[in-house]
């Protein structure tokens, strides 16, 4: 049997893996941003750009639950395609 699904459509979970990425980059760039003026001597940045800093966990977070999800479908397909047999 063959699969229906398109070769370039997205899967369950995609869309929260390439959220989760470009959140990740964001608090990944906001980090570099942060930290830079302490490594130079130069004044610290105020506390909001710390707490973008930590939009890299909330990425990460985003990320493993899209690939939760779409590990959790491909099992229940599978579950289904080996009952139909």
């Amino acid at each position: 049997m063959r699969d229906k699904t398109q070769a370039n459509s997205a899967g369950p979970g995609d869309r929260l893996i390439r959220a989760g990425a470009v959140v990740f980059f964001i608090g990944a760039l906001a980090t570099l941003v942060t930290v830079t003026p302490l490594f130079l001597g130069a004044t610290p940045f105020p506390t909001y750009m710390y707490l973008l800093s930590m939009l890299m966990g909330v990425g990460f977070l985003l990320a493993g639950a899209g690939l939760v999800r779409s590990v959790a479908v491909g099992r229940r397909q599978a579950r289904a395609a080996a009952a139909e047999r």
